[in-house]
């Protein structure tokens, strides 16, 4: 994804970074995003309304600002409902055996539609380790459906990364819920930077 990086992607990480923390929101290629920073890292995300089989979906990119390295992974996000009860993001692991198992042209098809729409709709970041570069290498020289399903999921997946100053990443974050969107509730990242809290309608 050979994006430059836009100006106001840039404005929200400065102003945020030199401020207290606050979450800034706003609307791209029809997601309605949210972005918050802590000691120089920014995480950022987006409800997608696709589901795959039994999982709601999560895009999400994690930039570091920091002058330190930041380790991030699927499982420092926790989806938590208006009862109480949470969810976590699933390992990648899970959700690529998931489709070398039951994949189908359908699924990479589905699954690759509404993950390019949104992240090539959000032009506000520039990833460095995400999602186009893992899709090149995912997808090369894949014949078999469930193969190719695999690859699409690995290439789509959010998946743990270190983040060295001025380094970022991007992935759909994968959370079991019967095949249904997870509603309103409180998304909460955990990482080396801070708690992260974000109310979801």
């Amino acid at each position: 994804m050979n994006w430059i990086l836009p100006r106001l992607w840039l404005f929200c990480v400065l102003t945020v970074a030199h401020a207290s923390p606050q979450i800034i929101e706003f609307e791209s290629n029809g997601l309605r995003f949210q972005t918050l920073t802590h000691g120089g890292v920014t995480v950022m995300f987006a409800m997608m309304p696709s589901t795959l089989r039994e999982y709601a979906i999560i895009q999400a990119a994690v930039a570091n600002g920091s002058s330190t390295h930041c380790l991030v992974k699927p499982e420092d996000f926790t989806f938590v409902r208006p009862d109480g009860s949470e969810v976590r993001g699933a390992p990648p692991r899970q959700i690529v055996g998931m489709m070398v198992e039951k994949g189908s042209r359908s699924d990479v098809v589905k699954m690759v539609s509404a993950y390019e729409a949104s992240i090539y709709g959000m032009s506000r970041i520039r990833s460095t380790n995400g999602y186009e570069q893992r899709r090149q290498a995912a997808l090369a020289e894949v014949t078999s459906t469930r193969l190719k399903a695999a690859a699409a999921a690995s290439a789509i997946v959010f998946v743990q990364t270190r983040l060295n100053a001025g380094d970022s990443t991007d992935g759909a974050l994968f959370f079991p819920n019967e095949g249904k969107p997870l509603g309103p509730g409180k998304l909460i990242v955990r990482n080396t930077a801070g708690v992260y809290e974000f109310p979801v309608e």
